[in-house]
């Protein structure tokens, strides 16, 4: 699906890194396809501290929106985007945190709108869907992706540590209103760590909450990717099946992807792989999918970074992934 109109046919006004501050991909995502990623936080900026997040601890919890970036930078980056890589089965808001702590999210999926009929997806953690502001600008998104790890307080503090005051019982039901007031698909995403959330006891309390907010798919995840927690672990492949028989039909595991795309054509493939690990690690298969290259030429770039010490290599979920290298692991490695 290409975009339409004339106006996403312009010279990009913006190139190289420019463009990759705000965008970043096409990823080759495990439920949305080929998606053009887009990212209107500075790093780590989150209002919860979850211990498996891939992009590791979180700081200092960010309790309150704020607008971050011009509109217009990051729908110029998008424009650009577009035009270098028509082929997008979804515009996905996700990246370095949080979305919707961007008070401009829903300007920002407005602008989308008019430059392209490519779907809009939105990944949240759920917490500001309280917000009935939030709630009104992700309207415009044609697909809304929130979590729900737990249906308990000591289940959710254990797993996305959220502020002190923060109940879950308001995030569930500030998810049941969403519903009520949004006519687009809703995809639960419940991650699931080993040992911490997987329990039976904590699965049954899960229909409940899902009864009320009723999405049209619930998707099992689990810790496929490095976390903040080294002892936040993956469930097996049997542990997920077992847990999506009881949670029903709608249900569906969404941990692994074997699909493979064209050639993205970059003229910098280094800063295509860097601005895909700067919000998510991934591993030598997933890298070569994503981008359509040979193996060959990503392990070449991979060995390249990894030699300039700008990522790190992991070994995780049966699997070697690729990171940026942290500030703490270059502060060592100077040593």
């Amino acid at each position: 699906m290409s975009p339409k109109g004339t106006e996403a046919k312009e010279e990009p006004a913006f190139k190289g890194k420019n463009l990759h501050r705000f965008v970043y991909g096409p990823v080759l995502s495990r439920r949305l396809g080929r998606s053009l990623g887009v990212d209107i936080l500075p790093p780590k900026t989150c209002n919860l501290d979850c211990i498996y997040c891939q992009l590791g601890p979180t700081k200092k919890r960010v309790v309150t929106r704020r607008p971050y970036f011009r509109v217009k930078d990051v729908t110029e980056a998008i424009k650009a985007a577009l035009n270098q890589f028509p082929e997008i089965d979804y515009i996905t808001f996700s990246g370095s945190g949080e979305p919707t702590l961007n008070t401009n999210l829903g300007e920002i999926i407005a602008e989308i709108k008019n430059l392209t009929s490519i779907p809009v997806a939105v990944l949240t953690n759920s917490v500001l869907l309280s917000d009935k502001q939030v709630r009104r600008e992700l309207l415009l998104a044609d697909l809304v992706v929130p979590s729900l790890d737990s249906a308990t307080q000591e289940g959710f503090l254990a797993v996305n540590r959220p502020s002190p005051e923060q109940r879950l019982q308001t995030v569930i039901e500030s998810l049941a209103a969403f519903r009520t007031e949004y006519s687009g698909q809703i995809w639960l995403e419940i991650m699931l760590v080993k040992g911490v959330n997987d329990d039976l006891d904590q699965i049954l309390k899960l229909k409940p909450a899902i009864s009320i907010i009723k999405p049209d798919k619930i998707q099992l995840n689990t810790v496929v990717r490095p976390p903040a927690e080294p002892w936040a672990l993956p469930l097996e492949a049997a542990e997920l099946q077992a847990i999506q028989a009881l949670l029903g039909p709608q249900t569906e595991i969404v941990t692994e992807t074997r699909k493979r795309i064209p050639s993205l054509k970059t003229d910098d493939l280094a800063e295509t792989i860097l601005s895909t690990l700067r919000r998510r690690p991934a591993s030598l298969a997933e890298l070569t999918a994503m981008s359509g290259e040979s193996s060959q030429r990503i392990q070449k770039t991979i060995e390249s970074l990894l030699a300039q010490g700008k990522i790190v290599a992991k070994e995780h979920y049966h699997q070697r992934q690729y990171e940026i290298k942290s500030k703490r692991e270059k502060n060592e490695g100077a040593r």
